[in-house]
């Protein structure tokens, strides 16, 4: 074998997931079956989440794939209930690799958002973002290696219109990121956050039927759901081992125009 094939070798094995167990909450569809398909074909037995038992199509293209999964049903509004349910997926499996993608969203107004539709929102976002991180965090630092990808949304960044609810628990994501990074890189657990810009995930959007909108994107275009895996299979990798507290914004270039 020549220098350059041990090269590619050893390369290609950094952004392997053979052997790894990974969790993808709200992996029903959109980015969540996006993401879980991406993993499943990196190698990585994928654990599929849902609050209903409606994961049929995201395990039917995962066994198309060539990949294996399993199913975890959930509902993460239901916060009392949901750690004996981390507990009993904790006594089935070890989990190498969790993805916060779950989430819920509101477009109102301040003025006219009630706080139970407030509380949902932070509840499902964020309170259960951050049990999820707490409770398979810990086996993570115990064994010293894991992986945690928070999933953020470009209104991390930015204040939104109409989005109040969502944006706070956005930013909240970002805050709670950055501070188990720098509790647990010592641990061999890497926390990180993608950012992804606008992306046609099947939910209905002003923004896809808004020329100025597209027009600002410097790629001209709207994200697919394809175009997340790259960025979530580096950081779910081994090639990410000394990345952690990272924002890896994916939007086409919005954030920089």
């Amino acid at each position: 074998m020549s220098q350059m094939d041990t090269g590619q070798t050893r390369v290609a094995e950094l952004f392997s997931l053979s052997g790894k167990v990974a969790l993808v909450t709200g992996s029903r569809a959109g980015l969540g079956r996006a993401m879980a398909t991406g993993l499943a074909q990196a190698g990585a037995e994928v654990v599929l989440h849902g609050h209903h038992d409606d994961l049929g199509e995201t395990e039917a293209q995962i066994t198309r794939a060539g990949g294996k999964s399993r199913r975890w049903i959930a509902d993460l509004l239901e916060i009392d209930a949901l750690g004996a349910r981390i507990d009993d997926l904790l006594e089935q499996t070890q989990v190498d690799i969790l993805v916060n993608n779950a989430a819920t969203f509101i477009r109102q107004s301040a003025l006219e958002l009630s706080f139970e539709r407030w509380r949902e929102v932070q509840t499902v976002n964020l309170d259960a973002v951050w049990l999820l991180c707490q409770r398979f965090g810990a086996r993570m630092v115990e064994r010293g290696s894991g992986k945690i990808i928070n999933i953020g949304s470009l209104i991390s960044l930015q204040g939104g219109v109409n989005r109040s609810a969502y944006s706070a628990s956005k930013h909240a994501i970002t805050g709670i990121t950055k501070a188990l990074s720098n509790e647990w890189a010592g641990h061999g657990v890497q926390v990180n956050t993608l950012l992804p810009g606008y992306f046609r995930t099947g939910r209905e959007s002003p923004a896809y039927t808004d020329p100025v909108v597209q027009a600002r994107i410097p790629a001209g275009r709207f994200g697919e759901p394809e175009d997340i895996v790259g960025g979530l299979v580096f950081l779910a990798s081994r090639a990410a081992d000394y990345v952690t507290g990272h924002q890896l914004i994916i939007d086409g270039g919005w954030y920089a125009r």
